[in-house]
């Protein structure tokens, strides 16, 4: 292998990481980052490095994965329309299956439109950069996802960031735009690191008292959280003030994709402007047809939304009991984030727990706010109260084995 030049180029910007990432190593530990699952056995076990492994660092919160009724229906999709589209939405990428998914995403939302993205990122990505754009803002949390920032910075509009889930801070930002602009406030309902919800119900409030229109990212929310699985916003009583909602089929609906739910009256018009959706080949035949039973059978769970609060609990309590300090002081969502002193006790712990035969995800900045390192646990539906329980006992060994409690 050729010696890294010392000269620099394109890639010394990255020479930090590089050097982190290659001391994080010599240490002994395990690439946190490049863990590979050999066989997954179930929504909530896999065999990781020849062993058999509890997943609690998957997004799949209501265990969907391997449904029956799922599988079957991408299986039938195989067969009847074959391995993929080779095509955009707007050419030859549009079958059947496309419509059926659409029409199970306004049933799910009761919602007018909806219109699907291949992955989630693109979902924002396109939305974000299509509705507001040269001479519009954007005023959004400061902690929004990564996909929401880079729809931003494509749409080339004024980003107006304000402090996470702060509501005085994003009046304050709203009170500042000229008069007669195109404004457009993004939130989450869920944020994905440390697992807390936004106060949607006064945010939006607040945005329509400025003539904002809203964007919520209910991607870690939809399925679980509301009446209905539809979202924070369902679940405060504010959905129907929600221009648009954002989605993904890589969390709860277990496959992969993104979406967009409306009410706006000229909102198919994006299928003609949305570039991200105009200049991609859309999702193969099995994709949406797995999407699209696995939304039709989300709206009929309700015993698994109530096992999986209460496994989030369970967990919380039972980690906050040992002693370990935690992202939020009650639990909120399905994501439980452990706070690390630093990197080097994180990926630590990560290899403690791994060994002990339990996957979670080990975070670092950028990702996470504020520099935090944390393991992020993500529960599942499927996972039965005694896993929680044997979780419990994992967390307390590996964290006694590294001195984190």
């Amino acid at each position: 292998m050729t010696a890294a030049s010392s000269k620099p180029d394109l890639f010394s910007k990255f020479d930090p990481l590089i050097q982190q990432r290659e001391a994080l190593l010599a240490s002994g530990v395990e690439d946190p980052f490049n863990l590979v699952m050999e066989k997954v056995l179930s929504p909530t076990q896999a065999i990781c490095n020849g062993r058999e492994t509890i997943l609690l660092g998957t997004y799949n919160y209501m265990g969907m994965t391997f449904d029956p009724d799922v599988i079957q229906a991408g299986k039938d999709a195989l067969d009847n329309f074959g391995a993929g589209t080779t095509g955009s939405r707007v050419l030859n990428g549009t079958y059947q299956g496309h419509r059926a998914v659409e029409e199970a995403l306004k049933e799910f939302y009761a919602m007018d439109h909806a219109m699907v993205f291949s992955t989630g990122y693109q979902a924002n990505l396109g939305i974000i950069s299509t509705i507001a754009g040269k001479g519009d803002y954007i005023v959004l949390d400061i902690d929004s996802h990564a996909s929401i920032w880079d729809g931003c910075k494509l749409g080339d509009a004024e980003i107006v960031p304000f402090k996470h889930n702060d509501i005085e801070a994003m009046e304050k930002r709203l009170r500042r735009i000229p008069e007669g602009a195109g404004k457009l406030v993004i939130l989450e309902g869920v944020y994905s690191m440390l697992g807390d919800i936004a106060p949607l119900k006064e945010m939006i409030a607040v945005a329509k008292k400025y003539d904002a229109m809203v964007l919520v990212d209910e991607a870690h929310s939809m399925g679980f959280i509301g009446p209905n699985g539809r979202g924070v916003a369902e679940e405060q009583g504010c959905l129907e003030d929600v221009d648009f909602v954002i989605g993904t089929f890589s969390k709860s609906v277990g496959t992969v994709g993104g979406f967009c739910v409306s009410n706006h009256p000229k909102f198919e018009i994006m299928r003609l402007v949305c570039r991200p959706y105009v200049f991609t080949a859309s999702l193969p035949p099995s994709v949406v047809a797995t999407a699209a039973t696995s939304i039709r059978k989300l709206m009929h769970g309700a015993n698994k939304r109530q096992h999986l609060w209460e496994n989030s609990r369970t967990l919380h309590g039972g980690l906050t009991a040992l002693g370990f300090e935690l992202g939020t002081s009650e639990p909120q969502s399905a994501i439980i984030a452990v706070l690390m002193p630093d990197l080097e006790r994180g990926a630590a712990m990560w290899e403690a727990l791994l060994h002990e035969g339990l996957y979670v995800n080990l975070a670092r900045p950028p990702a996470t706010p504020a520099g935090m390192t944390l393991l992020r646990c993500s529960l599942c539906a499927e996972h039965t109260a005694e896993q929680v329980q044997t979780i419990l006992g994992m967390f307390k060994r590996a964290g006694k084995t590294v001195g984190i409690i």
